[in-house]
């Protein structure tokens, strides 16, 4: 017999992979702006961040609606509060995206200075972390969740090998400052985005194991 709860799970879900979807994207459009010094491009991102916000008020009132209509067992309570987690994370995606816009936006009025490789290099590493981490939850794959979780320290080696270069080349042409210092902030908000990556791949394994990781090396240690 199906249970009540099952259409209410679905609709979530379809809601939060719609979110995550529309958070891809604006990622990717952001970048995009910073590559083409597009300022059209980065109030596209402002306003598709708005739509973000939207969805993630629309799965607050629909938890709050299930949880007020329906009696949730403990494995529809567990599901409900990663799906809000979740959409927290991806919220934030969403502002660490127009974030990378305002970069955008600021070095298009500014003296030429390409992103080096390695910045693309790191934005690739944390979108594909967030792409993953996502499709973790569709399939509900505890491995694809774990191996997202193995590469976040790729991520923060990434960025630090990337700050170190670019302060670097400011010591060498202090010129070129205020372009590098955005560079800077650029990685600093994709390293974010591995964060809230990892973030829902520990949300990933909670649903499917019933076990909470979230800072489970800190605590270990605190023991």
């Amino acid at each position: 017999m199906p249970r009540t709860f099952d259409p209410v799970i679905r609709e979530l879900r379809g809601m939060l992979l719609q979110m995550g979807s529309r958070s891809e994207a604006i990622l990717e459009k952001s970048l995009q702006a910073l590559e083409e010094r597009s300022e059209p491009l980065a109030d596209e991102v402002d306003v598709d961040d708005i739509d973000i916000d939207r969805l993630d008020v629309a799965i607050d009132l629909a938890i709050l609606e299930a949880l007020a209509l329906n009696a949730p067992v403990a494995g529809d309570l567990r599901e409900i509060f990663s799906i809000k987690m979740i959409a927290t994370d991806l919220e934030r995606v969403g502002d660490l995206a127009r974030n990378i816009a305002k970069s955008a936006r600021r070095s298009a009025n500014r003296a030429e200075l390409d992103p080096p490789a390695e910045l693309y290099r790191l934005a690739r590493s944390a979108i594909d972390m967030l792409r993953r981490a996502l499709d973790a939850y569709a399939r509900s794959d505890v491995e694809t969740a774990r191996g997202v979780l193995d590469d976040d320290d790729l991520v923060d080696a990434e960025e630090e090998e990337f700050i170190a270069q670019e302060l670097a080349e400011i010591a060498g042409d202090a010129a070129i400052a205020p372009q590098a210092v955005d560079l800077i902030l650029v990685a600093k908000n994709l390293e974010r985005v591995a964060d809230h990556a990892t973030n829902i791949a520990e949300d990933v394994i909670l649903i499917i194991e019933a076990q909470n990781i979230k800072h489970a090396t800190k605590l270990g240690a605190a023991k």
